[in-house]
Parts: C-alpha cells; sequence; structure tokens
C-alpha cells in the first residue's frame, strides 16, 4: 500500500458546490508532489481532507495504512501529530519570538523542557535562523516569517509535510529561498505534498506534478514542469 491513497474521493460541500469528481491518486512515501490547478479546482478541499479538516462525500482517503475519515473525532489529533502543515499567511503568533512560536506546538505535547529545547533549536537550525530565535514576527522578512513556521510545522518529526501556497505572500527570490528549505526537509524523509498556483517555481523544481481543473484529477507527471501554452490554458509537460 502506497503511504497515502486515494481512492474514488469525491467530495459536494453542504452548499451543493461539488469540489472533487472520483480521484483516485497514490504517493509514496519520500515523494515530493506538487498540487496545482486554478482557484476552485479543489486542491485546498485535497489538503483539508488529509489533514481531517475535512471527510470526503464519497471514497477513501488513506494514510500511513489509516482510514483518515474512520479516525474518531477525539483521536484525530493524533492522526495530526503525524502531519505539519505550513500556510500561505504564516499563522504566527506576534507576541511570541521565533523560538516560541516553535516551542508552543512541542509543549502542547508535554515534553519536558529540555525535549523542547533540543527539537526547536534542531528545526530553527534546519531552515536557517538559529540567530534569528529571540527575533518577534514583526521583526522577521516575509520568507523568515515563512520560515519560521515550516520549522514549527517539522518539529515534531512528521510523516508528512503539508503547505498549501507557501510562497503566494513571497517575490520570487524568498519564494525560491522557501523550496530550498522544503527540498532539504523531503531529503531527510518527510513526505511533501505542496499546492500552489506558482507556475515559475513548479517548473523549477522538476518534482512530480498533479493537475488538478474543476475538480477533476487531468495530468499526473512524475518528474516535469507546468507550462502555459500558446492557447493560455495550462498543460503538463514532461522533461
Amino acid at each position: 500500500m502506497a503511504f497515502i491513497e486515494l481512492k474514488e474521493v469525491e467530495k459536494t460541500y453542504k452548499n451543493g458546490i461539488n469540489a472533487l469528481y472520483g480521484i483516485n491518486l497514490e504517493i509514496e512515501k519520500g515523494e515530493f508532489v506538487f498540487i496545482i490547478g486554478a482557484s476552485g479546482s479543489g486542491k485546498s478541499t485535497i489538503i483539508k481532507m488529509l489533514n481531517r479538516e475535512e471527510k470526503p462525500t464519497k471514497g477513501e482517503i488513506f494514510l500511513g495504512g489509516i482510514n483518515v475519515a474512520k479516525v474518531r473525532n477525539s483521536k484525530v489529533y493524533k492522526l495530526r501529530r503525524k502531519i505539519g502543515v505550513v500556510f500561505q499567511d504564516y499563522k504566527l503568533l506576534p507576541k511570541l519570538t521565533a523560538y516560541e512560536n516553535i516551542a508552543f506546538a512541542l509543549e502542547m505535547y508535554g515534553l519536558s523542557k529540555e525535549e523542547v529545547r533540543k527539537k526547536t533549536l534542531k528545526a530553527l537550525e534546519l531552515v536557517g535562523l538559529k540567530a534569528r530565535h529571540k527575533s518577534y514576527p514583526h521583526q522577521l522578512s516575509g520568507g523568515e516569517k515563512q520560515r519560521i513556521a515550516i520549522a514549527r510545522a517539522i518539529v515534531n518529526s512528521p510523516k508528512l509535510l503539508i503547505c498549501d501556497e507557501p510562497t503566494g505572500n513571497l517575490d520570487g527570490g524568498f519564494g525560491m529561498e522557501i523550496m530550498k528549505v522544503l527540498e532539504k526537509i523531503n531529503s531527510l524523509g518527510t513526505t511533501v505534498i505542496m499546492a500552489t498556483h506558482d507556475v515559475s517555481i513548479v517548473n523549477k523544481m522538476n518534482k512530480r506534478v498533479i493537475a488538478l481543473d474543476d475538480g477533476k484529477l487531468i495530468s499526473d507527471v512524475k518528474e516535469g514542469g507546468y507550462i502555459i501554452n500558446e492557447n493560455n490554458k495550462n498543460t503538463s509537460e514532461e522533461h
């Protein structure tokens, strides 16, 4: 069984909007996968279902052999300990330092102060911001804020890192800086799934690209890019 499996997954929201239609997908442990598509294509819905914020209307989703939709509400927190999530808008606590923002996630798990310190400093070092550990969010650049957000997401060594438009608020230079951090995390064995509409970054990375359009999976390229053809229609192309 693949690390992540979606089997005939469909999603219809309460307002009647159909977000996904019959999605079949397998992602192996340790892969780096882009999920791309326009707004409303279904990217965020897949991410929310992997993190059990939403359940599929039909079909099944497995993560590490666990049927995600069937996890009891009281046990969802255990599932989420295996998952790190990075958002476009950082979601850092403004009154806490970079170190405290990361450590806070571990303190929620009841770890000792020494364990928290070791793991937090290791995460800061991994994203290249150990020297900024005393800085508050307002003292950091956009790229630095996102790297702190990534450190917080991976501080508990999750098996899966989900990134929802992590470069959306950054310019090209900072965006590629974030991609290098994510690639480094992936090289250490963490599976990375990144939802994005940033074609330029996707083309530079040469990773697996899954394309969605209007809730349907239209392309799955193992090592490719995502180009815009002469008719301005998004198409995948294998390199």
